[in-house]
């Protein structure tokens, strides 16, 4: 798979997101799935976040990619290069995480902008942008994405604790709804959803019979640099690696003797941040 084409590039620019479908192909999403599911240090570094309308996001995230198969993706020359034409220049991985949202179970995400986060942790600029990789079938039933199509225009909304998640501010997500479309994400394993740090997003609750796991990967621009130093790395030079490796590395998992910068609900300091702006 190339990198985005100058067409994908514009959309992403105009939208604040673009939609690739097949970016990954079956079996490499197999092996993502598979150690997914089987990696016992992923599923016990896991936490919950309550989404204010009872129910709970459960999610794994760790800040520097690793030679498993997680870092695979991460660093992949296709992610990698399409991020860098994302963002006009080199860049270097911010954090990665699994969304692990099960049948029944898994809660909703509130509306927000992932800079309303990141402007706390000292990036000076929005230069930043994600990539999130399909595990599962993504539905309006399961919990997929959603975004407010152009809204990465508006600039960084304040944003206030909404259960254990800082939303973006209720009035102007109101507002913006009324005069921008609101697009539901659907994709199949595989697909990749690359979406601006300014952009308006949140998901439903999976009220399905059917998991919705996925990959998330957020990268700075190296010359956005945080100027102060935050629960993610500063600037630290990322290695990429050719598409073939994911196959190569196949189902290596974290091990548990393995040195994962891993985030947990006592270091995620992200409704900390926020509350202390709000006191």
């Amino acid at each position: 798979m190339a990198v985005l084409t100058d067409a994908q590039v514009k959309d992403y620019e105009r939208d604040g997101y673009v939609v690739v479908r097949g970016m990954f192909d079956a079996e490499e999403i197999e092996l993502l799935h598979k150690t997914a599911l089987a990696d016992r240090a992923l599923d016990q570094k896991s936490f919950g976040r309550a989404d204010g309308e009872g129910g709970t996001v459960r999610l794994s995230l760790w800040n520097h990619p690793g030679d498993n198969i997680y870092g695979m993706f991460a660093r992949s020359r296709r992610l990698v290069d399409s991020m860098e034409k994302l963002l006009g220049g080199e860049v270097y991985h911010y954090h990665s995480k699994m969304i692990l949202k099960d049948p029944r179970t898994g809660g909703a995400w509130a509306w927000h902008q992932d800079y309303g986060y990141w402007y706390h942790f000292g990036c000076l600029y929005p230069l930043m942008a994600s990539a999130m990789v399909a595990v599962d079938k993504a539905t309006k039933e399961n919990g997929c994405l959603q975004v407010i199509k152009g809204s990465h225009k508006l600039g960084r909304i304040d944003h206030v604790l909404t259960g254990d998640q800082a939303g973006a501010d209720q009035e102007h997500v109101d507002a913006a709804l009324e005069r921008l479309e609101l697009v539901y994400c659907e994709l199949e394993p595989g697909d990749v959803v690359f979406f601006d740090g300014n952009v308006l997003h949140r998901s439903d609750q999976n009220r399905s019979d059917n998991a919705r796991w996925a990959m998330v990967i957020a990268y700075n621009a190296a010359r956005n640099d945080p100027y102060k130093k935050g629960q993610h790395p500063n600037y630290t030079p990322l290695h990429k690696v050719d598409d073939s490796a994911i196959k190569q590395v196949g189902m290596k998992r974290f091990e548990e003797d393995e040195d994962v910068d891993w985030l947990t609900p006592e270091t995620d300091e992200t409704a900390k941040k926020l509350e202390s702006t709000l006191n």
